[in-house]
């Protein structure tokens, strides 16, 4: 398996499907979180259990999410994705109520590997799309 398909498959089985416990099997004991900005989680490296915490406050506010990728290239220690994020906001968003509405957005993300495992990302997207979808913030 190349890493563009062992990425795939991680999307699929710990984003998608939500199988925290095969975050040991594709994520490196170490992930960097390069930039992400507005991830509370930016500029830190983290365990496996840092990670599946990560996972969780994803999921509690958006349970459905679900990325689908429309784009990928592979490079030696890279794998570079296009996607497009969908979900539900049923759950809070930090100090905000769910708004129960539906998001659409896309981004792009670097993942970063270290020996055969995914050891971090650097990532952009439109969050403020996302803000405005949920009706934090107008047109």
């Amino acid at each position: 398996m190349n890493k563009e398909q062992f990425l795939r498959a991680f999307m699929t089985e710990v984003w998608n499907e939500q199988q925290f416990d095969k975050v040991a099997f594709y994520v490196h004991h170490a992930y960097t979180i390069h930039l992400d900005t507005a991830d509370p989680w930016e500029g830190q490296t983290l365990s496996h259990e840092a990670f599946k915490e990560r996972l969780r406050f994803s999921f509690n506010s958006f349970p459905d999410m679900h990325f689908d990728i429309t784009s990928a290239i592979e490079e030696e220690n890279h794998v570079a994705i296009t996607w497009i994020l969908t979900g539900t906001n049923s759950g809070k968003i930090g100090g905000f109520p769910p708004t129960n509405r539906a998001i659409k957005t896309t981004g792009l993300t670097i993942y970063h590997f270290t020996n055969q495992k995914i050891s971090g990302h650097t990532q952009v997207f439109d969050r403020l799309k996302v803000a405005q979808q949920l009706g934090f913030l107008s047109n």
